[in-house]
């Protein structure tokens, strides 16, 4: 079974939920982890992490927080993925060669690089604009502050 990490969807989720908000917002962790119903520390882990990515914008100060680098329609869900996950492959050999013994003598790894091109081609035609828009994050209640919840 081919599996995208719970970080990588949950940080498509999270970015889902900044890509319906104005653009140039900051909206603090502890905002977006009671959004999203996850606890504060992976969604701090996973907020760094696509800052580190490129991704995300990270300011600091009393009034810090995170927003989007650029709008959510030039982000695909495929760098979201290499941003949390590394690179995009099928079998292990395809991201790292010589990770595997038998590689040398494999007359299968080829098909398998094949194969996980198309899927990252795949995930770089998904725009984090389109999987925000198909769950409609914005209408998704933030618990224990009804202030935001209002927005």
């Amino acid at each position: 079974m081919i599996r995208i990490t719970k970080e990588a969807d949950y940080g498509i989720m999270l970015l889902g939920y900044l890509a319906t908000r104005p653009r140039g917002e900051v909206h603090a962790a502890p905002e977006i982890a009671r959004w999203s119903g996850l606890n504060l520390p992976i969604v701090s882990k996973i907020l760094r992490t696509l800052a580190q990515g490129d991704i995300l914008e990270s300011h600091r100060g009393a009034s810090g927080g995170y927003s989007l680098k650029r709008p959510a329609h030039e982000t695909s869900v495929a760098e979201v993925i290499r941003a949390v996950d590394g690179p995009i492959s099928i079998v292990q050999c395809g991201a790292q060669p010589g990770a595997c013994d038998q590689e040398p003598i494999c007359p299968t790894r080829s098909r398998w690089v094949q194969i996980s091109q198309v899927v990252e081609r795949a995930l770089e035609r998904v725009l984090v604009s389109e999987m925000a828009a198909a769950h409609d994050c914005a209408s998704r209640p933030i618990a224990g502050d009804p202030a935001l919840a209002q927005r």
